[in-house]
């Protein structure tokens, strides 16, 4: 018997085959089916995938033979790595000076016929084999061959989306744990922030209930810019909590009414400032989505219209109908309006218009964005048909299969 020599490369090879992480674990049918079908085509009863280590070779999958692994010494698959670029065929070990007299092949599982399939990395490491063994001489067809290493390049696909999955699964749980820690951060930065801006707030208020007789209109100017800077401070640190939620809330779809939603939503902005909300469902009541982040957007897209509204009444239309893959939510208003050339920039992160009737903060349309395409769903800016002064919307809610 002659003992196999280690590869040219073993130090990088063996690297390369922790790096898969795959040594001593459980069987995966995917491997099983791939040596159900290589004896099949190969016609001949036992069947591995099998990685060489240092000191033994490892069956991930083992059809036909009850063991899991062998040592080194004794492997056939340790002679087929030095070969990586060729199947290598034993017709008849007892005719074989390297293996006649290995045990393997004088005893259980009785090696006669080998043919292996070197596993050959994208690096050019070959990790092991997909072989096929049987008990008494033989040889494969040039097809069967083929099939063999068209094989084993499957179980090293297999492998490779092993490895990438595990990086996805380590890069997720880091992101997870990034988004709770921001989450954490914004509502901690929120609460912290709002103390003293409410505090603020209702200094400027005493100053101008109590000693608004005492001082100047330069003194009243100077408070009441003190109000509006602090209103706005307090604006933006609700806007980005909102922000941070819509990036990390759970998302969960529920069948609700539609109806009911706006009207929760109406009674929620109530007192802001005059507004009324024109709903036409054409016939279509309860909708499957996810309610909350609906809602947000909605809320969002309903506060900005009576925020920046110049008309005494803010009109506020929605509609909603539906085609075979969504829900199809239009929003309109008789505000102002956004110029054509603010229309894509206007759901970026702190993106404004630049106008000085009010302060806006940019976070309330990247929020709804930002939820929306979290639902793999999109919202855009059209034309109104009838030509009115204002702004509209259209949402493409896209349907969820009902569980």
């Amino acid at each position: 018997m002659i003992k196999p020599s280690f590869p040219f490369n073993e130090n990088e090879r063996i690297e390369a085959l922790k790096s898969y992480n795959i040594l001593d674990t459980i069987p995966e049918q995917e491997y099983d089916n791939l040596t159900l079908i290589a004896s099949q085509i190969c016609n001949t009863p036992i069947s591995l995938v099998s990685l060489v280590d240092p000191q033994r070779q490892w069956f991930k999958s083992h059809h036909g033979l009850d063991a899991t692994e062998t040592p080194r010494d004794l492997a056939f698959c340790a002679h087929a790595i030095n070969q990586p670029n060729e199947v290598l065929v034993v017709p008849d070990s007892r005719k074989d000076e390297r293996f006649h007299d290995n045990p393997l092949a004088l005893g259980a599982p009785n090696v006669i016929f080998y043919a292996g399939a070197p596993l050959n990395t994208p690096d050019g490491y070959s990790l092991g084999t997909l072989c096929v063994i049987d008990n008494k001489p033989r040889n494969l067809r040039k097809e069967q061959i083929r099939a063999l290493k068209a094989l084993a390049d499957q179980v090293v696909m297999l492998l490779e989306l092993r490895k990438r999955n595990a990086i996805l699964e380590i890069t997720n749980s880091k992101i997870t744990d990034l988004n709770e820690r921001l989450e954490s951060f914004a509502s901690r930065l929120t609460h912290d922030l709002k103390a003293p801006v409410r505090s603020v707030q209702t200094l400027v208020q005493f100053l101008k209930e109590d000693y608004s007789k005492k001082l100047d209109a330069t003194g009243i100017d100077f408070l009441n810019r003190i109000d509006e800077k602090t209103n706005y401070l307090n604006t933006v640190i609700k806007g980005m909590l909102n922000y941070s939620k819509s990036e990390n809330k759970d998302v969960q779809f529920e069948e609700f009414d539609f109806e009911l939603l706006i009207k929760e939503i109406e009674s929620a902005l109530k007192g802001e400032s005059e507004f009324r909300i024109n709903l036409k469902t054409n016939k279509l009541k309860n909708i499957f989505q996810y309610k909350f982040g609906l809602s947000c957007a909605i809320q969002n897209l309903m506060s900005n219209s009576i925020k920046f509204c110049n008309k005494d009444i803010c009109e506020i239309d929605i509609s909603i109908e539906e085609d075979n893959t969504h829900y199809l939510v239009e929003f309109s208003d008789n505000g102002p309006g956004i110029p054509q050339n603010k229309r894509l920039k206007v759901f970026n992160l702190f993106e404004t218009l630049g106008t000085t009737q009010n302060e806006s903060t940019g976070i309330g349309l990247a929020t709804v964005k930002r939820i929306l395409e979290r639902l793999d769903s999109e919202i855009t800016i059209i034309d109104r048909d009838d030509k009115k002064e204002g702004i509209k919307f259209l949402i493409k809610l896209k349907k969820k299969q009902v569980t």
